[in-house]
């Protein structure tokens, strides 16, 4: 389903567009334009929540379009990812590197774009969510609005520092963040590393992000993304030895 992100998608050639549009529907409202001077009136018009943008378009290009949606007070504030060239990012745009949410390096793989896409609009969506809550400093919500990996990886990547509680089925899950990395989790009498494995087998539940909460305690050994990383291999052993199991029966 579709999440409240909306996508200003632009690039000149029909095939990518196309492809790109059709994955990026997923998970967020997507607009396409072929052109960057539209582009540039639609997003004044519209104020998208995100822009991606091919580097080479014809008019106004890719670098001119961040530069000038940066310029105004009103779109500053649009996070623009940009797709380009390995020589053009390292080249042409390396002065903007800090200007733009992300790169994307073509050529690439639709599937490999889309989920590194996602995680961007994932992140938007969380601080989309707490500007939008009752309480400035807690958010709550529901893991089929956000699983529990995209949200640990929304945290991370916004370098949040907060207290995260999930729940499901009367089982709990607290996890501590500072700067994005999860410092310390407790699940029943698990702690640190085996609590983040535990708790990304979950696939329905409730969550709910303090931005006040903290805890100085250090029970995890590894980054968030480390831990994440770890948590789906054993994720994904754990389903290999089912269906083994499954087929041996």
């Amino acid at each position: 389903m579709p999440s409240n992100i909306k996508v200003l998608l632009v690039d000149d050639n029909p095939m990518v567009l196309e492809l790109l549009r059709h994955a990026l529907a997923q998970f967020s409202s997507v607009q396409t334009m072929r052109d960057g001077a539209d582009a540039m009136l639609k997003a004044i018009d519209e104020k998208p929540d995100l822009i991606i943008a091919d580097q080479t378009l014809p008019g106004v290009e890719g670098l001119q379009l961040l530069q000038k949606i940066k310029a105004r007070p009103n779109t500053a504030a649009i996070p623009v990812i940009l797709m380009a060239s390995k020589a053009d990012i390292n080249e042409k745009l390396k002065p903007v590197q800090d200007t733009v949410e992300d790169f994307l390096e073509k050529p690439f793989f639709i599937k490999e774009a889309a989920a590194k896409i996602k995680k961007v609009v994932d992140k938007i969506s969380l601080e989309k969510m707490a500007r939008e809550a009752p309480d400035d400093s807690v958010l709550r919500g529901s893991l089929m609005q956000m699983n529990v990996l995209d949200l640990l990886q929304s945290l991370d990547m916004g370098r949040k520092t907060c207290a995260l509680i999930l729940t499901n089925n009367g089982d709990e899950c607290k996890l501590f963040f500072t700067d994005g990395q999860i410092n310390h989790a407790q699940y029943g009498k698990l702690k640190g590393d085996e609590a983040v494995y535990k708790v990304l087998k979950w696939t329905g539940g409730n969550f709910e992000i303090n931005f006040k909460g903290s805890s100085n305690e250090q029970t995890t050994t590894q980054s968030t993304q480390g831990l994440l990383l770890e948590g789906l291999r054993l994720l994904d052993e754990s389903n290999r030895d089912t269906e083994e199991n499954v087929l041996e029966a």
